[in-house]
């Protein structure tokens, strides 16, 4: 199973991959690409968030997805629609190109975590936290409002997941039991 956790910066993603891969010991993990950009490859990216560093991360992130089959049991930590929500975020201009190589992208997915922001979490150390709020919002309209239309994209299912960090990875397991009786 394809899995990506997704949520604006600060939501626990970390957080909840570390706990899942605990638990479920044959997944791969795909990091973060900012993470995997900057210590394994030595890129640099600007101090402020710019539309170039979410684009050059997305293509990462893009580039990981296409490695795993299906059926392949594989976490990622982000997904291609957080880049898009952060790019939409920090710029005005028309996003098409982007949203349909998103599109096309998450097809390599089986399921979607979504990790909406709540208070339970710290962010006292928070940084960008309009834009913080401002992707939650955008992501909070993709997957709840289904503004892009991918709730039914190629048997693609998308969960969010509330809560402290057990319930969390119960509804993660759930979503996995359930999809695996649906392959």
């Amino acid at each position: 199973m394809r899995i990506a956790v997704s949520g604006s910066h600060c939501t626990g993603k970390s957080t909840l991959v570390e706990e899942f891969l605990r638990v479920h010991h044959g997944f791969v993990h795909e990091p973060e690409p900012y993470t995997v950009l900057v210590e394994e490859f030595g890129e640099e990216f600007s101090a402020e968030p710019c539309v170039e560093d979410f684009l050059r991360q997305l293509e990462f992130n893009i580039d990981r997805l296409q490695q795993y089959d299906r059926g392949a049991r594989v976490i990622y930590e982000r997904c291609p629609i957080d880049f898009l929500a952060y790019i939409e975020c920090l710029s005005r201009t028309d996003q098409t190109p982007v949203t349909s190589r998103v599109l096309e992208a998450i097809q390599h997915l089986d399921l979607i975590v979504y990790l909406p922001i709540e208070d339970t979490i710290d962010v006292s150390h928070e940084e960008f936290p309009k834009l913080r709020k401002a992707v939650d919002r955008r992501l909070g309209d993709i997957y709840r409002e289904d503004d892009l239309e991918i709730i039914n994209v190629a048997g693609l299912a998308i969960v969010e997941a509330t809560g402290p960090l057990e319930n969390r990875l119960e509804i993660v397991e759930s979503a996995m039991k359930n999809r695996l009786t649906h392959y």
